[in-house]
């Protein structure tokens, strides 16, 4: 862990170096790739030692797929290696080589590296074995039109700003920084002659640098006071299950689930910050003209802690998880879309029993979530009280069902998780049931869905 954040210091300061120093105005494209390719495999030596080599096998075993599989079949070929690679490693990592699940070891970059993989494999597929009209509207800004070279392909993979803690980019969007047309491309979206400029403005990052390191210096000091004192672990004890009332225990379980955030803040915020010092993670402009730098953001704090669904939740934690998840097999899944992508990211984290328990729970509460806001919402929208109680209500429901769905997650092992939902007689397991099986279901299948979007494209294109 020592060694985590003193990479991720090291290289928020190479980042400003490498965006003052080594600009696209100053060195070429070649030059940029190499810096953050070599500078990002001395990171991964330094960190996990000779394990790194795990990261450099699937690298270039990937690399040989991409170059020599039949494009039909390339994303289907980089999946089942990548996929299958990660878990291995989580098998040996932790019944071979007996790593806690606290320690920081190469899991956690392979765990990127397999997102990027699989990601550029199926942005790759749809820009050479697919047709335009076939593709949503974001695949088709996304697709890659020709295979990557190998410096190109080992610096998406390997460079210093996402090694340690990613997060996942597209292909698109990091040749773009690297080549310097980036923060162009999105100020091109917008009409400066309106807005009374002359040229293109020139967005600074060192704004948005300093406030993303002020919340990982605040998420720190709260890890480092709140996490230890309030452990998951306690929510099982004996003693506690004894003395505590069940509104409580539930009270509690809250506190505890908020005493485990701040590390995920803290790596998350720091991994952003690291690539906007670079330059890299403008995305454009809001509606009060401010610049935005949260292309890779991996998360939304406000949004977190204000959710009144599961849904808007899950979109803000943990982001471009959730949009690699979309994007590799939500959209692209044939059937049970929800379902196979819970599972796929169970099976991405690892092979903690916990890890399923807190997806499968996830499904299931998912589905009944939505099927009581597709029924119940729009009644509480008629008057400013209402929709008040209705916030209110779902804020506190959501928030309760989120510590109830991950603390398996936390908790890691069958005995301790089945002990959990043993002292909260599974409340949210039967509430979610009655409510599938009491309200009506009006889902919208995923190929009518895939087919209103691309007729939506389709329209946008005719005009």
């Amino acid at each position: 862990q020592i060694n985590f954040v003193a990479c991720q210091l090291f290289a928020l300061l190479a980042a400003f170096w490498f965006r003052i120093y080594l600009s696209p105005s100053h060195a070429s494209s070649a030059v940029r790739h190499a810096f953050a390719t070599l500078f990002g495999i001395y990171f991964a030596v330094f960190c996990f030692g000779w394990y790194s080599i795990h990261l450099f096998v699937l690298v270039m075993m990937n690399y040989g797929i991409m170059n020599m599989a039949s494009i039909p079949n390339i994303h289907r070929y980089s999946f089942v290696v990548a996929m299958g690679y990660l878990t291995l490693c989580h098998i040996s990592r932790i019944y071979i080589f007996h790593y806690g699940i606290l320690t920081t070891d190469f899991s956690g970059p392979l765990m990127i590296i397999t997102q990027k993989i699989t990601t550029l494999a199926c942005q790759l597929h749809d820009g050479i074995g697919r047709q335009a009209e076939e593709l949503t509207a974001e695949q088709n800004r996304l697709a890659v039109k020709s295979r990557p070279s190998l410096l190109e392909y080992l610096s998406y993979l390997l460079n210093f700003m996402s090694i340690i803690a990613g997060p996942c980019s597209n292909y698109k969007d990091y040749i773009a920084f690297i080549e310097g047309r980036h923060v162009h491309m999105k100020l091109l979206e917008v009409n400066w002659k309106q807005k009374g400029y002359d040229r293109l403005p020139d967005p600074s990052p060192t704004g948005a640098v300093m406030y993303k390191l002020c919340i990982t210096l605040v998420s720190l000091i709260l890890f480092l006071t709140l996490t230890k004192n309030f452990p998951m672990a306690y929510i099982i004890d004996n003693e506690f299950l004894d003395k505590t009332p069940f509104l409580s225990r539930l009270g509690y379980l809250y506190i505890v689930t908020q005493a485990a955030k701040p590390k995920y803040y803290f790596a998350w915020t720091l991994a952003d910050a690291v690539n906007n010092a670079a330059g890299y993670g403008f995305s454009g402009v809001d509606e009060r003209g401010t610049f935005r730098w949260d292309l890779l953001s991996n998360l939304n704090i406000w949004n977190i802690e204000t959710a009144t669904s599961f849904k808007m939740y899950i979109e803000n934690w943990n982001i471009q998880t959730a949009a690699w998840l979309k994007r590799v097999c939500y959209d692209r899944a044939p059937w049970y879309p929800t379902a196979l992508t819970f599972i796929l990211s169970a099976l991405w984290h690892g092979i903690y029993p916990g890890y399923y328990f807190t997806f499968l729970t996830g499904i299931l509460i998912t589905l009944a979530a939505r099927a009581i806001r597709n029924n119940c919402r729009h009644y509480f929208l008629s008057s400013v009280p209402l929709k008040i109680v209705y916030d209110i209500v779902t804020w506190v429901v959501t928030q309760l069902a989120v510590c109830y769905t991950v603390a398996p997650f936390v908790m890691l092992a069958v005995e301790p998780t089945i002990k959990f939902y043993k002292s909260v007689y599974f409340h949210m397991h039967i509430l979610s049931i009655l409510v599938l099986l009491l309200l009506p279901i009006r889902p919208q299948t995923h190929s009518l869905r895939r087919a209103q979007d691309q007729a939506m494209m389709n329209s946008v294109k005719s005009k």
